[in-house]
């Protein structure tokens, strides 16, 4: 029998497990060590007893959801639905009980933060073959969005990073704010994009994960953040790039190109270096990656639903 209650610190490490599991099976690539996953439990703005499940068969997890809203600058509210059901424990209507749940909770958040603005529901549709595919097309979502992503492997070669005019340098804490200003500038033409808020990005900036090491901010004179690349790591061979940007006023001087490659060169340890990236990003990201060395490894896609009006 399926009993259901929320993610709590205490149920990390068979959270971990389970999302192992998950990544091996529907190919999904995305490992979490228990540490990571607890942060998520602490984010600002989500509240784990009202925002998550966790379905238990027995001493085991078998299955997860986590919903987490946002604005976007085109007046639509985001409600982003995530999680997923062991394989032993599906075709049991464990997974439509679940999105049931998270959809209507993402109303509700909505209606509370963001009254009045109309809602759609956002979910992760994997590769091609996933299994989520089936039932999101079941319950009226459809493709609106493809993603690419992209890896260049690292050999040991030298990595020559061209010089332009700005200051390339790894973050640290007193470019938070600078860097989260540039970042709501760069994304503010991109698609599905909105205001990333100061304390959302205070969690974002200080994740265990991150890798300011290798990252790397372009200055301009006054310390304004032109570019940016932020890195981070999840698994030992992977050096994953979370954030790319130029902010509009400094595009097409090669910032963001020449930042790239100064953190490729610093990636030393990594089997490769990854992201993902829009494939109709208005900026054409995908040639920018292509010129630093990356090349497609695989294309997922991204499925919405708008919320019926109430």
């Amino acid at each position: 029998m399926t009993t259901w209650n929320h993610l709590r610190a205490e149920d990390v490490t068979a959270w971990a497990e389970l999302t192992a599991e998950l990544a091996r099976t529907d190919r999904t690539d995305e490992f979490y060590a228990a540490e990571d996953l607890a942060e998520e439990l602490t984010e600002h703005g989500f509240d784990p007893a009202r925002d998550s499940w966790a379905l238990w068969d027995g001493g085991e997890l078998v299955g997860y959801g986590q919903v987490r809203i946002r604005a976007r600058h085109d007046g639509q509210v985001m409600a982003s639905l995530g999680g997923g059901i062991h394989p032993a424990a599906r075709r049991r209507g464990l997974g439509t009980a679940l999105m049931d749940r998270m959809e209507a909770r993402g109303r509700e958040l909505a209606a509370a933060r963001h009254p009045g603005s109309p809602v759609t529901w956002s979910v992760a549709g994997g590769i091609e073959g996933a299994s989520v595919r089936p039932m999101l097309e079941q319950r009226g979502y459809a493709i609106v969005r493809y993603w690419n992503e992209m890896k260049r492997f690292l050999d040991g070669a030298p990595v020559q990073v061209p010089e332009v005019d700005a200051v390339l340098v790894s973050p640290e804490e007193k470019h938070r704010e600078a860097t989260r200003l540039a970042h709501n500038d760069a994304f503010r033409d991109h698609w599905g994009s909105g205001e990333a808020p100061a304390q959302r990005w205070a969690d974002r900036w200080a994740a265990r994960a991150n890798r300011m090491d290798i990252s790397t901010l372009a200055l301009d004179p006054d310390g304004r953040v032109l570019a940016y690349v932020l890195a981070a790591s999840w698994v030992p061979e992977e050096a994953y790039l979370n954030l790319v940007g130029t902010v509009p006023d400094a595009r097409g001087r090669g910032l963001a190109h020449a930042a790239l490659l100064r953190t490729v060169s610093l990636a030393e340890g990594f089997a490769y270096v990854a992201l993902d990236v829009d494939s109709a990003s208005p900026t054409g990201a995908t040639r920018l990656y292509e010129r630093a060395g990356f090349s497609l490894s695989r294309v997922t896609c991204l499925y919405h639903r708008a919320a019926p009006a109430v």
